[in-house]
Order: C-alpha cells, then sequence, then structure tokens
C-alpha cells in the first residue's frame, strides 16, 4: 500500500493545496446565506417556507452554474477558470456589502452566491489531475475537503453577524477571497491531462446512463451535505431554541465530520473501492435520517448528525474515486455536470424541510423522505454496480488491471506494489 508521502509525489501538491483553499473559500461564501439564516429571517420577518426557499436559492444558482464553469475550463484551462470565478465572487460580495435593503435583494444576493457554489468540477479536477488513477481518490478527497468551507462559515458568520451586522459579513468574506486568489496565482500548475475535444465530445457524459445514476447517488451524498449544512443553523436554532451563534457551532460539529470524512472516503475507496464504501455509507445514511424521525435531544441529535455526515462526506469523496475511471478525459466536465445535479439535490432539502415545518409543525416529514430516497438509490446501485464491474471499474470499485498493469506489478515497477 503507497504511503502519503509516495502519493504526494506522484503528483503536484502545491496545486492540490490551490485548489482545496480555492474550493474551502468559496464554499464559505457559497453557504453564507445559510449560517446566517437565522439573522436574515429575523430581519424580514420570513416564514418557515420562505427561509427554505432562500436558503436553497444559492444551492440552486451554483448548481446550475457548475456545469458550464466546466466546460469553460476545458477551453481556458482550469487554474484560469478558477481565476476568473474567484474575481467574479469578489465583485459579487461588494453587491451583497452595499446594496441589499430587502427580501428581494436577498435572493438576489442568494444567485450571485451561487457564482461560488459553481467552483467543485473545477476544483477536484484541478487538484487531481497531476496524479495517476490508482491515487486519484485521495487526491480528489483532499480537494473535495474544502467543503468544510462550511466550517469556516457557520463558525465565523454568526459571532460577525452579531457583532458588526450580517450584510458586512459580505464585505469581509470578499476581502478574503483575495488570499486563495494569490495562492492560485503562484503555486498552481494546470494539470497535463487536459485533452482538446468538441463540444459535443466534452458534454457525451450528458447522455449516457451512467452519468445519471452518478446524478442520483449524487443527490443524496453530496446534496444531503450541502443541504443540511445550510439549514442546520435554523434547525437548530428553532427546534431546541439555542442562540443564533450556538446553532452555528452545533452545526460546525456536524460539519466537520463531513469535510474531513470526505479524505478517507476518497482514501478507502482506493484501497477497497468506492462502490463497496458508497454501498456502507448510505445504509449509515438511511439509518441516521429515520433515527433524526424521532424528535431524539440536542446532543443525541447533535451526534446523530455528526454520524450523517460522516456518511455522506465519505460518500462524496468515494463516488469522486470512481469519476476519473469513468471518464478519464473529461473529468472536470463529467464532475461538474455530476456535482450540478447533486447540489440540486440539495436546493430540495432546504425547501422540504420549511414545507415540513410550516404545513405539519416539525421536520420529521422531511427525514423520512429523504431516508426513503436513499433507500431506493442504494438498491439500485446495487443493480448498476453488477454493469459497471469488469467494464471500465475493478472489483467492489477498484482501479480496472490491465494486462500491462499486472505484468508491471509482477515485476515490482508500480508504486505501492512488490512481488508475491
Amino acid at each position: 500500500m503507497a504511503s502519503f508521502k509516495t502519493v504526494m509525489r506522484s503528483g503536484h501538491p502545491p496545486t492540490l493545496f490551490a485548489a482545496f483553499l480555492y474550493f474551502d473559500f468559496c464554499f464559505a461564501i457559497w453557504v453564507l446565506n445559510g449560517a446566517m439564516g437565522p439573522f436574515i429571517t429575523e430581519t424580514y420577518g420570513l416564514t418557515p417556507a420562505q427561509t427554505g426557499f432562500m436558503i436553497s436559492l444559492p444551492i440552486l444558482a451554483g448548481a446550475v452554474m457548475r456545469f458550464p464553469l466546466g466546460v469553460l475550463a476545458q477551453y481556458i484551462g482550469r487554474k484560469n477558470a478558477a481565476i476568473t470565478e474567484m474575481v467574479l465572487i469578489m465583485v459579487a460580495m461588494a453587491f451583497g456589502f452595499f446594496f441589499i435593503d430587502s427580501y428581494g435583494d436577498v435572493l438576489a444576493m442568494g444567485v450571485l452566491l451561487g457564482i461560488a457554489g459553481a467552483s467543485f468540477g473545477v476544483a477536484l479536477s484541478l487538484g487531481s489531475g497531476w496524479f495517476p488513477p490508482q491515487h486519484k481518490g485521495l487526491a480528489m478527497g483532499i480537494a473535495g475537503a474544502g467543503n468544510s468551507g462550511t466550517v469556516l462559515a457557520v463558525l465565523f458568520a454568526p459571532p460577525l453577524a452579531q457583532a458588526y451586522g450580517w450584510q458586512t459579513v459580505y464585505g469581509f468574506a470578499g476581502t478574503v477571497m483575495a488570499l486563495p486568489l494569490l495562492v492560485m496565482i503562484v503555486f498552481a500548475k494546470e494539470p497535463p491531462d487536459r485533452e482538446h475535444q468538441s463540444f459535443r465530445e466534452h458534454i457525451s457524459c450528458l447522455f449516457e446512463k451512467d452519468g445519471w445514476a452518478f446524478n442520483l447517488i449524487y443527490v443524496i451524498t453530496f446534496g444531503g451535505f450541502i443541504g443540511l449544512s445550510n439549514f442546520l443553523p435554523t434547525f437548530f436554532y428553532e427546534q431546541f431554541a439555542v442562540t443564533k451563534v450556538e446553532a452555528g457551532r452545533l452545526t460546525m460539529l456536524a460539519a466537520l465530520m463531513g469535510s474531513g470524512i470526505r479524505v478517507v472516503g476518497g482514501y478507502c475507496a482506493d484501497r477497497i473501492g468506492g462502490i463497496l464504501v458508497l454501498t456502507v455509507v448510505l445504509l449509515a445514511a438511511v439509518g441516521s435520517f429515520l433515527l433524526l424521525t424521532t424528535s431524539p435531544p440536542l446532543l443525541l441529535t447533535t451526534i446523530l448528525f455528526m454520524v450523517c455526515f460522516a456518511a455522506l462526506g465519505a460518500g462524496n469523496g468515494a463516488l469522486f474515486q470512481l469519476v476519473p475511471l469513468r471518464w478519464p478525459a473529461n473529468t472536470a466536465v463529467a464532475g461538474s455536470m455530476i456535482g450540478e445535479v447533486g447540489a440540486l439535490g440539495g436546493a430540495i432539502l432546504p425547501n422540504a424541510m420549511g414545507l415540513s415545518k410550516q404545513f405539519t409543525g416539525g421536520f420529521a416529514a422531511g427525514f423520512v423522505g429523504y431516508a426513503i430516497f436513499t433507500a431506493v438509490v442504494l438498491g439500485c446501485l446495487a443493480l448498476w454496480s453488477r454493469r459497471w464491474v469488469g467494464t471500465w471499474v475493478g472489483p467492489r470499485g477498484k482501479v480496472l488491471a490491465t494486462a500491462d498493469d499486472a505484468a508491471q506489478a509482477e515485476s515490482g515497477l508500480i508504486p505501492g506494489t512488490q512481488r508475491a
């Protein structure tokens, strides 16, 4: 088994770090309205349904923008696409700081926050592009751990909003965005795995059954992660009457688990196979969602959310171990497409929870619905994997060995292998 040092030597760590930092800060900005949900709701006297829609709008906008950014990255390069996006985000933050004056303006800001949410496919493809197939799962897991930006948002946004006003948070966010922008410009290098293809070839994954199978899985893993990350501050504030700052801290505990475990999910997927890891984490997610319907006390609820986020985070890492194996020539586009549809699942969840609260008086109906959906996708995964294994992926979702690989492994030429 290859060591972490060996894995890093096989690629370009500065680019991987730049991709992580870029995704981390973009993710933090993407979920700002969710982190400040209780403040915005109180300012404009929003109903639960209005709050759910307000929280879901950045997710929806980010989902829509992901695929176009992924296509653009194939033509101008992933590094240039990332730089362009970060400049646009800083302009959007200026709008939030100077011009928001109504609920309608908040919704407009939600659309602008979606620019940050478009970073996903580009960040993961940029970070993993220098690494060989047998190590891409870990590299994507490290880059994808940038969803820990949720932790930054829910940890810092509520106290800053309480001290200086929630609109000021947009100004802070725009200013600190200069850090990942500078790191990207100085340290990142465009990976060599870019191929010049026609537009039709770039979007071919949209017309394949496997692409839509990945989409459904990602609706559960990433959709659940981003949807819950955005809604949990409001959930804790309304369900347990904690302060707005405490609600952010409780959300931080859950989001931190999901972000950190994503790396572990990618690493385990490299070692034992992405399909096996996905099966385990989807089972854990079903159990967590069902237990949350019982309305347990605050401590147990927090623990259950931590378990749920850990499962979803590991599932994100495992799924994106499989993406470059299935679409090795246009990983950025495939990742953006899958991320786009997956993020739509995150937009559904806050709306479902808000409507559940408004019309049933509680959140249980929303949890039940997501648990049922997760169980259905888990059953489908068992069927899909029978066709995948041996076609483009090995047993349990590991890298499919070729005759050349077997010969090299026998001679001890592949890193991390040795003669029997």
